[in-house]
């Protein structure tokens, strides 16, 4: 999940190079940083050491993905972006969310049994 994230963020960077969005200043900067978001929560929430802390962190990141997605929308809308890519790019976050998801839900059910 944390690697898928991280290559799929290093798409979305190389995508943002793109000619057709260089006047889209404050997008890209959004998109960078909802992007980033995913990541950084991952890792950020892994090293509290409580799995209720590790959770809410990645409801965040999962919120982030949904983020990510909907400017990957707006870009497409625009066309900005064309089916392949914005097809290609989110596929990848909703898997990424997905997995995200299944990750919450394993944690969720181990801390139970913790009580």
């Amino acid at each position: 999940m944390y690697k898928k994230s991280i290559s799929f963020t290093v798409a979305i960077f190389k995508l943002l190079d793109n000619e057709n969005l260089q006047k889209e200043f404050s997008l890209k900067d959004q998109i960078k940083r909802a992007v980033l978001s995913i990541t950084n929560n991952i890792a950020e929430g892994s090293e509290y050491g409580s799995n209720k802390q590790f959770i809410r962190f990645l409801w965040i990141s999962k919120g982030s993905c949904a983020e990510v997605r909907n400017m990957l929308f707006v870009l497409y809308s625009l066309e900005k972006i064309n089916d392949e890519t914005f097809n290609a790019l989110n596929t990848e976050c909703l898997d990424i969310a997905k997995e995200i998801y299944h990750f919450i839900k394993y944690l969720e059910r181990s801390n139970s049994g913790n009580k």
